[in-house]
């Protein structure tokens, strides 16, 4: 018996791939495709026996990794970024140091500003 309906998308699978190892949302591959997420969910189906939120969780870890060892190397020479992968890796944080034997707190006074007179 034939089949009826519509043809199934082409999707390809190693382009597929690679817009999940740079972290493409699930969106993003559709409009890539020009496929609805229920098209792309059910070829990731067939395809690696998983939904697509499972097969996107393994094939972007590849992109993840990548993306970290690029912030391990500018880390070498930025000190911003050292500072961002200490905080968000290794738990560091600013430490504010604050006097807890001062007598009295710090007032804050907010004046406005005079105004200089302008030329006419």
């Amino acid at each position: 018996m034939p089949r009826t309906g519509r043809p199934r998308a082409e999707i390809d699978k190693l382009q597929f791939e690679k817009l999940c190892a740079i972290m493409c949302t699930e969106s993003e591959i559709c409009d890539v495709f020009d496929i609805c997420e229920d098209t792309l969910n059910a070829w990731c189906k067939r395809t690696y026996g998983h939904t697509f939120s499972d097969t996107f969780k393994k094939l972007s870890a590849k992109g993840k990794a990548s993306l970290r060892r690029k912030q391990f190397k500018i880390a070498e020479t930025n000190a911003a970024m050292a500072i961002f992968l200490g905080k968000n890796y290794l738990g560091q944080t600013d430490k504010t140091e604050t006097n807890e034997n001062a007598a009295e707190p710090i007032q804050l006074i907010i004046a406005p500003r005079e105004k200089k007179d302008e030329p006419t």
